[in-house]
C-alpha cells in the first residue's frame, strides 16, 4: 500500500475508534491523562503550556487546562492565523475566556492580536494526534498546522523550547509510521495508561 494511502487508511481507523468512545470512557480517560502528565517533572516546570480544544474523539485536556490553571501557570491555546493561514498562534486563555469556532468548527480563544504569541515563546507545547509510533512520529488530521508551526525546531540542531509533546488514549499508538521530510517528531506522547519517551528523540 503507498504510503499516503496507508496513513488515510490509519487515520479513518484510528478517528472511528476515537468517536465510539462513550462520553464516560473520555471522561475517565481525560482524568487519567492529567494525572500522568501531572507526575512528569517537565510538566511541573514550564510556566507557559499551550494545550487545545478537543475535536473529533481527541482526548480531552481540560482537567489538564484546570491543573495548570491551579498551579498558577499561564495556559495558551492555539488560533488560526488570519494572515498566514497554515500557521498557528497562541492565546493566553482563563476559566471564562470567550470561545468561537474558527473555519474548522473548532473552538478558540477570542482575543485582541496583541495577546497572541508564536510558539517560539512557550515553554511546552501539547498537541493532539491520530497516531503516533515509538520514535515519536505522529500522525495529525492532515492539515500540516502543527508541523508548519513548528517546523523552526527541525532547523535548530539543539533547542531548549518549547518542548513538545503528543496527548492520545493509549489505543492510538500503532506500529512505524512513514514519517515525511516536514513532520517535526514529538519528544514524548502521554496517554491515558503510560508515558511513551522517544526512541532515538
Amino acid at each position: 500500500m503507498p504510503a499516503t494511502s496507508k496513513k488515510i487508511h490509519q487515520r479513518r481507523i484510528l478517528r472511528a475508534r476515537r468517536l465510539a468512545l462513550s462520553p464516560e470512557a473520555q471522561r475517565l480517560a481525560s482524568r487519567r491523562l492529567a494525572a500522568m502528565l501531572a507526575g512528569l517533572p517537565l510538566f511541573r516546570t514550564c510556566r507557559r503550556i499551550a494545550c487545545y480544544m478537543p475535536a473529533d474523539g481527541e482526548i480531552d485536556p481540560t482537567p489538564v487546562m484546570e491543573r495548570i490553571w491551579r498551579m498558577r501557570k499561564t495556559c495558551y491555546l492555539p488560533v488560526l492565523s488570519r494572515l498566514s493561514h497554515d500557521r498557528l498562534w497562541f492565546a493566553p486563555v482563563a476559566p471564562g475566556t470567550e470561545l468561537a469556532a474558527n473555519r474548522y468548527g473548532i473552538l478558540e480563544p477570542v482575543v485582541p492580536a496583541r495577546d497572541l504569541v508564536r510558539a517560539q515563546e512557550l515553554d511546552l507545547i501539547l498537541l493532539p494526534l491520530v497516531g503516533f509510533d515509538a520514535r515519536g512520529n505522529r500522525l495529525g488530521m492532515g492539515g500540516g498546522f502543527y508541523d508548519k508551526s513548528l517546523e523552526f525546531l527541525r532547523h535548530r540542531r539543539l533547542w531548549k523550547k518549547p518542548h513538545v509533546l503528543g496527548l492520545a488514549h493509549d489505543f492510538q499508538k500503532v506500529g512505524a509510521l512513514i514519517a515525511d521530510p516536514w513532520d517535526v517528531p514529538l519528544q514524548a506522547v502521554v496517554t491515558d495508561v503510560a508515558v511513551y519517551t522517544a526512541k532515538g528523540g
